[in-house]
Parts: structure tokens; sequence; C-alpha cells
């Protein structure tokens, strides 16, 4: 007798976060925004950026597109290697997923990195436009008085 199969389920990704108002802007480092963390499953890096504020992350989604993160690991990345990135909206988040980047991953590479554990640093510096008011609240925690 064979067993009843399930209908598969279908990917319903998360709508993406607002886009950020309009207006004068300011370039800050994604450093000043966001944290990120990073690592490895085979030769695969993962890439977690996360929102040091809800209200900064509609700026680092518009900023950090798949084409932007591709750009900043083209070095590594191998040809017509995919990049993926997946909204994280409960944890005012973004996950990118590097495929075929790390030359064989662990052992097998020859890399000075092949577990992808400063990828997120060398995202982390990705300039990243903020309107005037996120830009002053930034500049004022940077420089004492917003503590």
């Amino acid at each position: 007798v064979a067993a009843e199969q399930a209908p598969p389920v279908p990917v319903v990704r998360p709508a993406a976060p607002p886009s950020p108002s309009p207006g004068a802007t300011a370039l800050v480092p994604l450093v000043d925004l966001a944290w990120g963390r990073s690592g490895d499953k085979g030769n695969t890096a993962n890439v977690a950026i996360i929102a040091r504020h809800p209200d900064y992350l509609p700026f680092i989604y518009a900023a950090l597109s798949i084409a932007v993160v591709r750009d900043r690991f083209e070095h590594f990345l191998a040809p017509g290697a995919d990049v993926e990135r997946f909204y994280l909206p409960g944890s005012h988040a973004l996950n990118f997923v590097l495929h075929d980047v790390l030359g064989g991953g662990g052992i097998a590479s020859l890399r000075s990195d092949p577990q992808a554990k400063g990828y997120a640093q060398l995202l982390l510096d990705v300039p990243v436009a903020v309107s005037e008011g996120i830009a002053a609240g930034l500049a004022s925690v940077r420089d004492g008085a917003g503590s």
C-alpha cells in the first residue's frame, strides 16, 4: 500500500519592510546601524545583519540589495554563484546566503577565511543613506551626548 503524500506547502516570504521616507539623507557606515554575524556551511556562507533599532531597517534593506552584496563579495564568489536575501521581520534583520563562495569551504579551502567568520565585517563597512535625523542621533551618541 502506497503512503499518501501531503501536497507541497507553498513558500510565502514576508513582505519587504516599508521604504524609507524621502528627504534629505546622509551616509553612515552600516556598522553604526547594525550588528553582523557570519559563518559557513560547507561552501556556502551566511551573513546576518541585525538592525540596532527597528527604525533603521528600512534604510538597511534599501542599501543592501542582492546586487550590492554580490559586488562586495565578487572577489570570493565563483562565476555565476547565487546570492540570496531573506528578510526576518520579527528580529529586524536580513540574512544573506552566498553560494559557492568559500573555495570548497573548511579544510578543502586555501582561503584565509574558509569558514566566512569575517564576512559580516566586510559588509558592515557599506555606506547606508539615512535620514538627517537618524544621522544626527548617531552623531550625538558617538560624541557622548546621547547617553
